[in-house]
């Protein structure tokens, strides 16, 4: 018996028991809710609440942060689970006034949303027929010598995609991440035995660092670049090419997806690290499997339907998001999929859930105008610094201030041109400046689960903890400035950027 195979029979063995405990943690109830971080949680809303608002600042937007400030600290305190703290959340906006219901259930409306829910429904379809065990055994067979080399291919398959794929959720979670839930699988590692670290864990937090890194290496890979494109054009007068855009990322975009697996490796190490047995293991494994069966194939024919209509649907109306809907419908349609599959993908409603009142949330504050006034107060205060300082705190402030959107697209129309002004002004060069925070506009997408539309499907997956995600967000996201800051700074040094 191969040591692979040894290590699914212990796994099978080593399942814990799922009789619930009668034991109970300290301030939890039977229903779930833990009173002592529920107070946490509600005394921060209250505190931020009651706190005069700043001048130049409407007092219906400092109500609004107070309760979006409250509701991150109930994600990460977590009195109740993610999809109840953000129910109250919602409640609480329209029972305090701040925001009329219309308003405060428009995030249900975001096509990002829907398109992430789409996403969980068609990977469905890869585990129900097989065709993802398929396809994870042919990586197994090919890289699976080593767990780190399993990282790396997934990481090279989102960068050969992305430039031709500008929904990083059709990517990440529509292509790539089928394939590692199925690898994960296959190794006998899942979210809810125990056995999330085996291999599970690390490879969603790799996929979800590295498709932040590739896509920020072309104008193309992330809907938002664009618009950094037009507002660069339009708030300092410079136009970036595609291949401009590329080439000055093309350095520090290659280190970074070297280096990161590796940081993510130490970070959030996987328990299987070798597998010498895997080429033999996954050869059996895909003789059990047999030709491809219909199901199969009606399943391999949706993928690449809407790969071709995330990739080029756009020239003919069809939007990502519609593209998603007419794989699940063909799914339904041919049986693929029954509705009692879409019904039971819980992972799928519970973001839709948490993430829409995120949206809506940070889509109001913009709005409401506390986004234009964070930015404009910040961009004031270092308005007399040289450019060098000026630069490198406004970078900063750009990718931090990220902790407080659900979504890139919101984040770069509320700030990127301001900022961008105030760089230029005190000195930097125009094109680096306009370059530098088009990067950082990815780059960012890795700090949080809510951050942008791969996070929620990979974080959903339950593998990895809110916290240890959010302390491998930060510290890939600390390691990605260094490597974008000075290798790129030296490769922009190079392209005469500055």
């Amino acid at each position: 018996m191969s040591n692979l195979q040894k290590e699914e029979t212990q796994n099978k063995k080593n399942v814990p028991s799922t009789k619930t405990s009668k034991k109970k943690k300290l301030g939890q109830t039977s229903w779930d809710l833990n009173w002592f971080t529920a107070i946490i949680t509600f005394a921060v809303g209250i505190i931020i609440w009651f706190i005069p608002a700043p001048a130049g600042l409407d007092i219906q937007a400092w109500h609004l942060f107070a309760i979006f400030a409250a509701t991150i600290v109930g994600l990460i305190a977590k009195p109740l689970p993610m999809g109840a703290v953000a129910i109250t959340a919602i409640t609480m906006t329209v029972i305090t006034g701040t925001l009329p219901l219309r308003d405060a259930l428009s995030g249900f409306s975001n096509s990002t949303i829907w398109m992430i829910v789409m996403a969980f429904f068609i990977s469905r379809g890869f585990i129900k027929t097989g065709l993802g065990r398929r396809v994870a055994f042919f990586f197994v067979k090919h890289f699976g010598k080593k767990t780190l080399g399993l990282g790396y291919s997934m990481a090279a398959t989102d960068l050969v995609l992305s430039p031709a794929m500008p929904s990083t959720t059709a990517r990440a979670g529509g292509v790539v991440w089928p394939i590692i839930l199925s690898l994960s699988r296959a190794y006998g590692s899942r979210p809810d035995d125990g056995t999330a670290n085996k291999m599970g864990a690390w490879l969603h937090v790799t996929e979800a660092q590295c498709n932040a890194i590739t896509c920020a290496m072309f104008v193309t890979a992330m809907a938002a670049n664009p618009l950094c494109v037009q507002l660069a054009q339009s708030t300092v007068g410079i136009d970036i090419t595609w291949g401009g855009w590329a080439i000055a990322a093309l350095i520090p975009g290659i280190v970074s997806l070297i280096v990161i697996p590796l940081v993510t490796y130490k970070l959030c190490p996987p328990e299987i690290k070798e597998t010498p047995s895997a080429h033999e293991f996954a050869q059996k494994n895909l003789d059990e499997l047999g030709s491809v069966s219909n199901q199969e194939k009606i399943m391999i024919a949706v993928f690449f339907l809407i790969l071709i209509l995330w990739i080029g649907g756009t020239s003919w109306g069809i939007s990502a998001t519609t593209t998603a809907f007419i794989g699940l419908v063909v799914l339904l349609f041919t049986g693929v999929l029954s509705w009692d599959d879409v019904k039971k993908e819980t992972g799928a409603w519970n973001t839709l859930i948490w993430f829409a009142a995120l949206v809506m949330m940070a889509t109001q504050l913009n709005t409401l105008g506390f986004i234009p006034w964070l930015s404009n107060g910040v961009a004031g205060s270092i308005s007399g610094l040289p450019r060098q300082p000026a630069l490198i705190i406004l970078a900063l402030v750009y990718f931090f201030s990220h902790y407080l959107f659900a979504s890139a697209t919101a984040h770069v129309s509320a700030m990127y041109g301001a900022f961008l002004a105030v760089a230029v002004a005190a000195g930097a060069p125009a094109m680096l400046a306009a370059l530098l925070l088009g990067y950082i506009s990815s780059l960012y997408d890795s700090l949080t689960h809510y951050a942008g539309g791969p996070s929620p499907v990979l974080f959903g997956a339950g593998y990895v903890s809110q916290g240890k995600w959010w302390t491998v967000g930060l510290v890939c996201g600390l390691i990605n400035l260094v490597i974008w800051g000075v290798i790129g700074g030296a490769w922009w040094k190079v392209l005469g950027l500055w």
